[in-house]
This record gives C-alpha cells, sequence and structure tokens, in this order.
C-alpha cells in the first residue's frame, strides 16, 4: 500500500484483515498518539535547547578544541566584525576589535612556536 496516498478505506480494510476488535483498536491508536506527542514534545524540546544560548554553550564546549583551534575561529570571527564596521565607518569599534586581533595573534603565534 502507498504510505503518501492512503485512504480511510485503505486503512479500514487492513485492519479488517488483522481481525482487530475496537478495544484493541483504540489501544493501537492510543500507542500511536501517544508516541506523535511524545515525539513532538522532543522536538520541541531539542529546537528550544538548540536555539538557547546554554544549549550553544554545551555543544559549543563539546567540540574540545584546541587553543590554537578556539583562536583561528575567534580570529575569523573578529575579521568579520572588522569589516562590518569598516564598511560602517565605526572606527572606534574598529580600533577595540584591531587590539582582540592583536591579542590572538599572539596566541596563534605562540601555538606556531610548537
Amino acid at each position: 500500500m502507498d504510505n503518501i496516498n492512503v485512504t480511510n478505506k485503505q486503512i479500514l480494510d487492513v485492519l479488517k484483515e488483522l481481525k482487530m476488535n475496537d478495544a484493541e483498536l483504540n489501544a493501537l491508536a492510543i500507542k500511536i498518539v501517544s508516541r506523535m506527542v511524545k515525539l513532538k514534545s522532543m522536538e520541541d524540546w531539542f529546537h528550544h535547547v538548540a536555539s538557547s544560548q546554554a544549549g550553544w554553550d554545551v555543544a559549543y564546549a563539546d567540540l574540545d578544541m584546541t587553543e590554537e583551534e578556539d583562536a583561528l575561529g575567534e580570529a575569523a570571527k573578529l575579521m568579520t566584525l572588522m569589516n562590518l564596521f569598516e564598511d560602517k565607518e565605526e572606527y572606534e569599534k574598529c580600533a577595540i576589535i584591531k587590539n582582540r586581533i592583536e591579542q590572538v595573534n599572539k596566541i596563534l603565534k605562540k601555538g606556531n612556536r610548537k
């Protein structure tokens, strides 16, 4: 049976073949709905956690990055921000970003000496 275009009549025919009485059919329906509700609840919970800062912090911590890998990520973020602020001609912010880039570069140079 094609699962995409199943009609109610087809479902009833299959249930008749299974010889399910009303009590068994109701029990099956309750189990199906219960599992669907649990899945939806889990999906909602996961979406909520994944979109929260705490969720990202935990996921990010699980990456177990080295100091150098973390610094490379920070450098990429800072360069993006630098370009954004330069385009907006927000030079005070650029100066702050430049100082942070210098700190990150020190970390990267330390990592390259090893």
